[in-house]
């Protein structure tokens, strides 16, 4: 059990098959803590609600309470969230839910408390239900379209907020992937968002940058630092930095390569987050030289570096950076070494304090570690598994009507239902598009193109959040590649990565091309050839 768990008064379980065995022999409702170790939140409410004496000692009489790491633990997180950190979840033995909420106080938690245990009176386990996204677990298939991207673009329009930048008017979030899309289609709303959070989610001081903004200009962080978002933010700085040539964007992305191999590095790849703490980020800089600075959880996840060696080696590709393309090489090789796998399956998480491991598995972890891949075999013609991390989670996770599962379908709770979430679904069919653009094998074509295909009935539904759905569907209908034919580091090869756009995958010493040449490919067919950096040129800018 954690920490900040222990310190409270309540008996926590681990979450698991026998707590909700004993909720079924006590006849008691379960009570759900969904906690992430970074949240100021989650530990506020330890500190308060839950060392409460007569609170705990409520829970531990009339529930069974259960802790549940949400970063450890994706499939209970994606299943029991009430829209935030901490959640406060109420089920039956059966796993179902009868409510829940997020942060609670002293007096809300002693009202939840009553309200619950009167419908558990007068219902028993016919209280729970649920929840929708597990209810009809079939999405909303369609032909895939145009139409996606047009939609996008409309919604860029739509949601963009024109005073302060990024998207929306209330809570902003920077939006790494969305900014990406908008770099070639709305490059002004791209750029005028990178600005914003350059300049005022960036921590200045200790590095790194803010998870989001409680308000629309971006003057109310929230301050808790994860390593997948600001590996995101290093490829979107990296890729802002290529369209416009600002120093700053280049600098701002190193100036977070160096928080993340320093901060957030364990000795072998990254750790998973720095805690928030207001108090802390609110001194001066000679200020918190005399202070504690928050917690870093030091627990390597798959997937988290999969992100982070896909964002360093993107601004390796377009500054020689050094650091970034050690650092990235070092977490995929500690990642494949202990990780991954011979057949391709991916462990979510390693501990290296306790040795304690995750699931494998998981589409998440798939997904994220194959785009790491993806990255490394186009920047540094290094694919490693590639094909067999892929071909996992199509054989493993794809269901027959397109859409992949989050994870395997056993487990306690309603962890054996099958959930199909829209955005991993898009992480995964991006990054089976790039291996397919890479070896030129249709099986990965095909499992994107159904992955996509399966959520098209709703492409009118959705928001800029998901962008890259519309990409992807843009990259399937339209491919670019440019095949290198020399190898990775060649002058033509380090041209081609400058040269191409985001969206155009570059495959170093690849057969499609001569020796010595770079051909275009578009959907397949040469385009254009170029035996040198500056022909390419001509032809990529022309």
């Amino acid at each position: 059990m954690d920490d900040s768990a222990d310190a409270t008064k309540v008996e926590w379980r681990e979450w698991g098959e026998d707590a909700f065995a004993t909720a079924e022999r006590a006849g008691k409702p379960v009570l759900l803590s969904l906690w992430a170790p970074w949240s100021e939140d989650c530990r506020e409410m330890d500190e308060t609600t839950y060392s409460e004496p007569r609170i705990a000692a409520n829970v531990n009489d009339g529930f069974v309470p259960v802790r549940v790491n949400v970063d450890r633990r994706p499939r209970v997180r994606d299943r029991y969230n009430m829209g935030g950190f901490p959640s406060t979840v109420f089920a039956t033995p059966d796993g179902e839910v009868i409510t829940g909420a997020t942060f609670l106080g002293i007096d809300g938690f002693r009202e939840i408390l009553d309200a619950v245990r009167r419908t558990w009176d007068g219902k028993g386990a016919d209280a729970g239900s649920i929840p929708r996204q597990l209810g009809d677990a079939t999405p909303p298939a369609g032909e895939l379209s145009d139409r996606a991207e047009e939609h996008m673009v409309e919604q860029l329009l739509a949601a963009y907020d024109e005073e302060f930048g990024g998207w929306g008017t209330d809570v902003k979030f920077p939006l790494p992937r969305t900014i990406e899309f908008a770099l070639v289609r709305a490059r002004d709303q791209a750029t005028r968002t990178l600005e914003a959070v350059r300049t005022r989610l960036a921590d200045t001081y200790d590095g790194g940058f803010y998870r989001f903004s409680h308000n629309r200009n971006w003057a109310s962080p929230q301050r808790e630092k994860l390593v997948d978002e600001n590996a995101a933010l290093v490829r979107a700085f990296a890729h802002g930095y290529r369209y416009t040539g600002e120093d700053a964007y280049r600098e701002t992305a190193e100036d977070t390569v160096e928080y993340l191999t320093t901060t957030l590095w364990t000795g072998d790849a990254f750790a998973a987050s720095q805690g928030g703490d207001d108090a802390y980020y609110r001194q001066e800089a000679t200020e918190r030289e005399d202070s504690d600075a928050p917690p870093v959880d030091r627990t390597v996840f798959a997937g988290h570096n999969g992100v982070a060696v896909d964002g360093l080696l993107t601004l390796a590709a377009y500054t020689d950076d050094e650091r970034a393309r050690r650092y990235a090489e070092r977490a995929r090789d500690h990642v494949l070494a202990e990780l991954v796998g011979g057949d391709g399956s991916v462990v979510h998480f390693g501990d290296p304090e306790t040795g304690a491991v995750g699931e494998s598995g998981l589409l998440s972890s798939q997904a994220r570690v194959l785009s790491g891949l993806t990255t490394s075999a186009s920047v540094l013609g290094e694919p490693g598994p590639m094909r067999a991390v892929a071909d996992y989670a199509i054989d493993e996770l794809q269901g027959d009507a397109g859409a992949f599962r989050d994870g395997p379908t056993e487990g306690a709770g309603l962890l054996d239902r099958p959930l199909y979430p829209l955005d991993t679904n898009v992480d995964v069919a991006d990054a089976l598009v790039e291996t397919w653009l890479l070896t030129d094998d249709d099986r990965y074509r095909a499992a994107a193109e159904d992955a996509l295909s399966a959520f098209a009935g709703a492409t009118d539904r959705m928001g800029v959040e998901v962008a890259t759905y519309a990409s992807a569907v843009a990259r399937l209908r339209d491919p670019r590649v440019v095949a290198v034919g020399s190898e990775a580091g060649s002058d033509l090869h380090r041209a081609a990565l400058r040269l191409a756009d985001h969206e155009t995958v570059v495959a170093p010493d690849d057969d499609r091309a001569e020796d010595g040449q770079a051909v275009v490919l578009a959907d397949g067919k040469p385009e254009d050839r170029a035996s040198s950096p500056g022909e390419l040129e001509s032809i990529l800018t022309g």
